[in-house]
């Protein structure tokens, strides 16, 4: 099963050496140890939200499950980690059957989370589980970077639509999962149609200036562009002289014309001039978008400005200055021996330095307040208190190997948008503070 069995029609390549060498040294030396099978739990979880973060943002987790179920050692890569002497024969053999068989367990996509969150569960033998560690960090650390950044301009922009335009600020395949986790975060459409074509997601464009310049006339350059795309169309007026491009692309158009674009300028004065100017003319429909570096402040800056939509680039692909979520794979649970009976004993990093980790097999539910707001994410070990039945966060993804929970891209979507509203208002506000949420443990009898 891959994303095209959700319809769409692109298939994810084998995943195996997105990894780090140490995986493998690390499964080879518990092969000859003899404790590669024994059974363990792995949990992804943030320390700390990146600075001034309220909340974090699940996303990725569909990237995830199609990079598990296609980690394969084909022919070719076993001969390279053999020649290049990173495994040995035994291990090489080992890998030539990999397939993850094991539970996974997650926050759903979309969901937000906080420290100590386990918003990834892995569980099955040593072996299996430890090889997956870099290719789920390295997904789940980026989408949900810019999935909180996105989520942050959704909100900033306060229903106003926002397009995904920052293909040409980053690294090709990047620029795709980025577009994926904007969309989960609250975007509408993207400019890129590689991420169109693998997800589905919405595409725009019209023209950018190289179009305006191409022609002698502006006039002539508008003209064409409405005679190609109808008037419905989004005309870039920032090329010369606004006012002037304003009064063409009306002239050319209708008042029927779509939109029109500003790129550069002081945006909240151009966009009251510019609005002041369609109106005039009679284009009381035609809507103002507005692009040039925009981040969540930005976006904030112009609320009051007439502007119906946002196009955001760099600082949506770099996560508005955050471009990781500093998430970790740590195990935390394992058992005694190999013996599939035998119980998991809970297990902890203890160095000092701030990385410190939590041992046991944990879950996770959010308690709500009297009006039905979350007012603290609470973790623990053990058995669920009764009061928080019904809460919890985790839920199956894949079971005994077997993907058990894709769904379409909209879906997590629109459970973030859910979350984050079940969410204390200051949530939404981008002064720097502390997670809208406070985590607490609870400590249970046992990390089986």
């Amino acid at each position: 099963m891959n994303t095209a069995d959700l319809g769409l029609p692109v298939d994810v390549p084998s995943t195996a050496l997105f990894t780090d060498q140490y995986e493998l040294t690390m499964l080879q030396a518990a092969l000859k140890a003899g404790t590669a099978e024994r059974r363990s739990v792995f949990e992804v979880f943030t320390r700390r939200l990146p600075d001034g973060r309220r909340y974090g943002v699940v996303a990725g987790t569909g990237r995830v499950l199609d990079a598990v179920e296609n980690f394969r050692f084909d022919a070719d890569v076993l001969a390279f980690l053999h020649e290049r002497g990173i495994v040995d024969e035994q291990t090489r053999d080992w890998l030539a059957g990999y397939r993850f068989g094991g539970d996974i367990w997650g926050y759903p996509e979309g969901e937000v989370y906080f420290p100590g969150s386990p918003v990834l569960r892995v569980e099955g033998s040593f072996a299996e589980c430890v090889l997956l560690e870099t290719v789920i960090l390295s997904i789940l650390n980026h989408d949900s970077a810019i999935a909180a950044a996105a989520s942050r301009m959704a909100s900033a922009a306060g229903g106003r639509p926002l397009i995904e335009m920052g293909a040409r600020r980053t690294h090709e395949l990047s620029a795709v999962a980025a577009a994926r986790a904007a969309y989960v975060g609250g975007f509408a459409t993207t400019s890129d149609l590689a991420a169109g074509f693998r997800y589905g997601i919405p595409t725009v464009g019209t023209s950018a200036h190289a179009f305006t310049l191409l022609h002698d006339r502006e006039r002539d350059a508008f003209q064409a562009q409405v005679d190609t795309l109808g008037r419905g169309t989004t005309l870039l007026v920032d090329t010369y002289d606004v006012a002037e491009a304003v009064r063409t692309a009306v002239e050319v158009a209708g008042p029927e014309l779509g939109a029109v674009r500003i790129d550069s300028g002081d945006l909240l004065l151009v966009a009251h001039r510019v609005r002041q100017q369609l109106d005039e003319l009679g284009a009381t429909r035609t809507k103002i978008v507005v692009t040039s570096d925009l981040d969540e402040y930005a976006i904030a800056s112009l609320a009051a400005a007439p502007v119906d939509a946002y196009g955001v680039g760099t600082q949506l692909v770099t996560g508005s200055g955050h471009p990781t979520s500093s998430m970790v794979y740590k195990l935390v649970a394992r058992a005694e021996s190999a013996d599939p009976g035998a119980p998991l004993v809970p297990v902890a990093k203890k160095s000092s330095g701030g990385k410190v980790s939590v041992g046991g097999r944990k879950w996770a539910a959010r308690r709500l307040d009297a009006d039905g707001i979350a007012e603290a994410e609470v973790v623990g070990t053990g058995q669920v208190p009764a009061e928080l039945a019904g809460r919890e966060l985790l839920v199956p993804l894949v079971r005994g190997g077997t993907v058990i929970a894709r769904e379409p891209l909209d879906v997590p979507r629109q459970r973030h948008i859910a979350a984050r509203a079940n969410l204390p208002l200051s949530a939404t506000q981008l002064s720097r503070g502390e997670p809208v949420l406070p985590t607490e443990y609870v400590q249970g009898r046992s990390g089986s």
